[in-house]
């Protein structure tokens, strides 16, 4: 009994930088917060298979979807901070929802960063029968019919949805917003024609584009993206309308530094691999990242406050 007794007195007594070192001991289920299908599925998908194999453990995905990615963060908010539930998201909802919903049932600032995973722009596509071949000639279309072009979103409050907003107060027109529970079903509808255009990510776009089934306007970067070279920047017509998705991965709150900077390393490692930067290619221009926990926390604060600001200046609300 007294050998059970310090047995166990020495297992509490274990520091958290010991257990992290023994890190993972079982599988990691990881929430992703996006329907199944999309380029952030895609990603999230290439980062668990690479981590399993890094880490030696499954890596269990699950789509909890709902809530512009309210369901999902919440789930991990609250979860148990030991490394074994995390969260894989979209950035925006990482530093948008705080400011886009009046009230939620969590701290979305609560969240422990652990690494940026990469970045994708944002591009303006329109179904074939929208009268228009240009940014010029659709905001010259759009101020001539009010209220009558339309674009679909993969949900309230995300980057492509605020870009949009952006677009329409930088050009001085009016667009109907539907959104869709997911980028799938919201492409799905502009391929049918029963919605005019999208903004998205590039990875999304660029089958439709190279197919001809949807044209594309502009992208939404400081210059032209290589791999759309005769496609102008909007930022060409429109100086400072920027924006691109980027994809994070981020820890129950109080979860162990030293855990969350093995996670940090494990994923900086694996997205310096030759095939993991051309699978992200691959899917559409998804351009590898990874950073330390603490240049994701300052890039979070960055895009809260310039998002923020389109916010408040375009009254854009979730609720």
């Amino acid at each position: 009994m007294r050998n059970m007794i310090l047995l166990l007195v020495a297992a509490l007594m274990i520091s958290p930088g010991a257990r992290a070192q023994d890190y993972p001991l079982k599988p990691i289920k990881l929430f992703v917060s996006v329907p199944p299908g999309g380029s952030v599925d895609g990603v999230a998908r290439l980062m668990a298979e690479k981590l399993r194999q890094k880490l030696g453990q499954p890596i269990i995905i699950e789509n909890r979807v709902g809530g512009s990615s309210n369901v999902a963060m919440e789930a991990v908010v609250r979860a148990a901070p030991d490394g074994y539930t995390l969260l894989f998201s979209p950035g925006a909802p990482l530093v948008i929802n705080k400011n886009l919903f009046t009230k939620l049932t969590y701290d979305p600032d609560a969240l422990v960063p652990i690494s940026m995973i990469a970045t994708n722009p944002i591009v303006l596509i329109v179904h074939p029968k929208l009268p228009a071949e240009s940014l010029q000639q659709l905001i010259a279309y759009a101020k001539a019919n009010p209220g009558r072009v339309n674009f679909a979103s993969a949900g309230n409050g995300g980057m492509p949805h605020l870009t949009a907003e952006m677009f329409q107060s930088m050009s001085g027109v009016k667009f109907m917003h539907i959104p869709y529970k997911g980028a799938a079903p919201a492409i799905t509808s502009l391929l049918g024609g029963q919605v005019d255009m999208m903004f998205v990510d590039i990875s999304t776009a660029i089958p439709h584009v190279r197919s001809g089934a949807l044209r594309v306007l502009g992208v939404a970067s400081v210059k032209r993206n290589a791999v759309l070279p005769n496609v102008p920047a909007m930022s060409e017509l429109l100086p400072g309308l920027t924006a691109e998705t980027w994809f994070g991965m981020a820890a129950p709150p109080k979860t162990p530094a030293a855990i969350v900077n093995k996670l940090s390393a494990t994923i900086a490692e694996a997205l310096k691999q030759p095939d993991v930067i051309k699978q992200l290619l691959d899917m559409g221009n998804i351009e590898a990242v990874g950073s330390t926990p603490e240049e994701m926390a300052q890039f979070m604060r960055q895009e809260s406050e310039r998002w923020g600001k389109v916010i408040r200046a375009t009254g854009a609300t979730a609720d």
